[in-house]
This record gives structure tokens, C-alpha cells and sequence, in this order.
């Protein structure tokens, strides 16, 4: 396999997402975090719904020695503001994050501009933004898009390009929970973002500190299937 070896050590990935419950043993703990409010920020990030947790444990499988941190837009319902959103991002920045994992996205292109900002801002300094390839913000240059493939086994990913922008596919289960079966277990194109972070986080782990570009032909020249 490639990035055989790699585990993400020392690589910060921030998850914009329900939060995370550091405790469960799919996490095994994370780096901190934060609750995007309506008014500000809290350190209260635990997760109510298991979304954002089944996410960290998909990229803790994949990069074990990453540190994760927390960034709750979400709280009881998988719904949110472009406004919490863009905060999350400016966050994640501000701790210098080396990856964001957003698995969210929104079809509406009032937001488009707004998100095109923040895009520029994250790739000036040095942040990769990993998002579904069909939605704002994963459709815009300079974002690592993701697409879903249901065959694709976990613990590999494939790249298709189009023109000059690759997308990469990857599978939409996140890690097995024992006695319930895959199908009944949370699944989607959130989780294809979520696997394909960790395969990021071990490809950064390789490249070092380069610009998100070079993350990008990182993960192309080493498609592993």
C-alpha cells in the first residue's frame, strides 16, 4: 500500500463538523477544540449526533497520529450558517490547521463568493480544505474535491482528473461498528471526505510543509488503486 508506514504524525487536521467525543475508542482523544456560536466561540465541543465522532474515527483509523481538533458547527441537527461556516475556517487558519475536513457542503451560490474568500485565505496559508466535489466549497479551485465510490475498498482511494483538477473517489462507510451492518451504520459522501482526509494527512506527513498544491500531486502520483 502506498503511504505505507505513514501515520500522520504531527499533522493538524481541524473537523468542522458536530463535534467530537474525544472518548470514544474509534478517537482515542484529540488535540482541543471549539463551539462555533451564534455569538462567539465556547470550549464546549461534544458531539450529539455521532456525525462529526464517526468522521474523526474514520481519519483516526487512517492517520493514528494526527492531532485532531474539534470545530462544532452543528449542535442537534446536521443544519448550520454560511456565517458559522466561514468562522470555522477562519478558526481552523488562525491554529494553524494543515488540513480541514469539511463534511458539509451547500448548493446555494449566494454563498459562493463568501467561500471563495475563505478558499484564498486557507491557500495563502498553507491550509488544505478536503470537501465533497458536488457542493460549495469542494467544487471551487484550489479545494481538495471528493467524490463517492461505493466499491472502493477503505483503505484505498482513486483519482480521476478532469482537465487540470483531479477528484478523488473514495469509499462512503466510515469504520465497521461490530454486530451492526455497514448499511445501517452511518454512511455517505461525508464519509468519502473523511477517508480521503486521512490518506491526506499521511500524504502531508510525506511532503512536509508545502503548499496545498503539492499535497494534491502528493496524493495523485500516489493513487493506490
Amino acid at each position: 500500500m502506498d503511504f505505507a508506514g505513514l501515520t500522520g504524525r504531527g499533522v493538524r487536521v481541524a473537523i468542522i463538523d458536530s463535534g467530537v467525543n474525544p472518548a470514544h475508542p474509534h478517537v482515542g482523544g484529540i488535540a482541543g477544540g471549539v463551539e462555533i456560536t451564534a455569538s462567539g466561540e465556547s470550549d464546549v465541543y461534544l458531539d450529539y449526533l455521532g456525525h462529526g465522532t464517526a468522521v474523526a474515527g474514520a481519519i483516526r483509523e487512517k492517520a493514528p497520529e494526527a492531532l485532531l481538533f474539534a470545530v462544532k458547527v452543528f449542535d442537534r441537527a446536521l443544519s448550520t450558517s454560511i456565517d458559522k461556516i466561514l468562522r470555522a475556517i477562519e478558526w481552523s487558519i488562525a491554529q494553524r490547521v494543515d488540513i480541514v475536513n469539511l463534511s458539509l457542503g451547500t448548493a446555494n451560490p449566494a454563498h459562493r463568493e463568501a467561500l471563495e474568500g475563505v478558499v484564498a485565505r486557507a491557500l495563502e496559508a498553507g491550509v488544505a480544505l478536503v470537501a465533497a466535489q458536488d457542493s460549495l466549497p469542494g467544487c471551487l479551485d484550489g479545494v481538495l474535491a471528493v467524490g463517492l465510490d461505493w466499491d472502493c475498498p477503505r483503505d484505498a482511494y482513486r483519482c480521476v482528473v478532469n482537465g487540470a483538477r483531479p477528484c478523488f473517489f473514495a469509499s462512503g462507510y466510515p469504520r465497521a461498528i461490530p454486530g451492526v451492518p455497514p448499511e445501517r451504520n452511518l454512511n455517505g459522501i461525508s464519509f468519502a471526505v473523511a477517508n480521503m482526509s486521512g490518506f491526506a494527512a499521511r500524504a502531508r506527513q510525506m511532503c512536509g510543509n508545502g503548499p496545498p498544491a503539492a499535497l494534491e500531486r502528493a496524493l495523485v502520483d500516489r493513487v493506490q488503486i
